[in-house]
């Protein structure tokens, strides 16, 4: 299989070095993980992906639900949780490179809510957003076996970094759409246990429940890599969503960046000086006239563009940023 089309951006680079230096430390510090802590992290994880598909269960309900007790909530709700929980309770046993285990899961994953439980669809699919629009169309089911293959071989051949293929990974797999449900769940548990293959200590982190906090972050990439015809956003927001769960495992917070507001207000203004005398700025600018860390400059520039005061333009093979024009 071609690899599939993205590019190498400097913000990948940088989130994918502080994750790899993340990684590294608690990898060190927290070798032997508490039971409790797992457990906590695994419901986090289950009442995370599950709401992301209008699941109704909090994690006090999904807690209840996995100790036995009584919850008041639609029976398929609970039968998702049930069916999550034993996936991910053997989630070291699958082979991240085989289809037959692929498919296993998603027997598991989807027993008792579907008939095509275990098996890629029979029919054709479309994705949809809340207003029932169609976003795209599934992989024709013909072709749906020999693609998932065909991917998953890519992954396991590619001289990449773990962290930027099982991005490309979850992103192509929603692309292709193999099952007639349940894809979304299944992107983000297959995603999670590529990641086991770089660390174990990923089986553990919830990042399902930190893409369900920026739900709408994670659809908006989704829509925005299938518009551009390649999963560079994508996998560039699925880069910063494991950072932040990893600055969390490791008590770091993601907070607004600099010491303090004055801190923050020098680095706008920096920007914005910069910028009225120049089209567009550059993480780079950013590191030499400030002198942060490429990781730093690409948060200084995420926290613009969400406040509104910048935009992200394509500037040949890199990003570039410019003031936001007024609506």
């Amino acid at each position: 299989m071609k690899n599939p089309p993205f590019e190498i951006t400097q913000a990948m680079l940088a989130d994918a070095a502080e994750i790899a230096e993340l990684v590294g430390r608690l990898s060190a510090s927290k070798r032997s993980v508490s039971p409790i802590l797992r457990r906590t992290n695994r419901i986090r994880t289950i009442q995370g992906t599950l709401a992301i598909e209008q699941n109704s269960l909090s994690v006090e309900q999904v807690t209840a639900v996995l100790n036995g007790k009584h919850v008041l909530a639609p029976p398929r709700d609970i039968a998702e949780v049930r069916n999550a929980y034993t996936v991910y309770d053997t989630i070291e046993e699958l082979d991240p490179y085989s289809v037959d285990s692929l498919l296993s899961a998603h027997g598991v994953m989807m027993r008792g809510l579907i008939d095509e439980a275990g098996m890629f669809r029979s029919g054709a699919v479309g994705v949809a957003d809340s207003q029932g629009n169609i976003l795209h169309m599934g992989t024709l089911s013909r072709y749906v076996p020999n693609s998932v293959e065909q991917l998953l071989s890519w992954v396991r051949d590619s001289d990449l970094p773990m962290v930027i293929k099982s991005s490309v990974f979850h992103y192509e797999f929603e692309l292709i759409h193999p099952f007639a449900d349940g894809n979304g769940r299944m992107g983000r548990l297959w995603h999670t246990r590529l990641l086991m293959e770089w660390d174990p200590l990923f089986a553990w982190l919830p990042v399902e429940s930190i893409i369900h906090d920026r739900q709408q972050e994670y659809y908006d990439a989704i829509n925005r890599s299938n518009l551009a015809g390649e999963s560079t956003v994508f996998i560039e927001f699925m880069l910063s969503a494991i950072r932040t769960a990893l600055r969390e495992a490791s008590g770091l917070k993601d907070k607004p960046l600099g010491k303090n507001a004055q801190n923050a207000a020098l680095r706008r203004r920096f920007v914005e000086e910069f910028l009225s005398e120049h089209p567009l700025i550059h993480n780079g600018d950013l590191c030499d006239g400030l002198g942060v860390s490429p990781a730093t400059a690409n948060r200084i520039l995420r926290e613009l563009c969400e406040d509104g005061t910048l935009e992200r333009v394509r500037d040949g093979k890199v990003w570039g940023y410019r003031l936001k024009a007024e609506t």
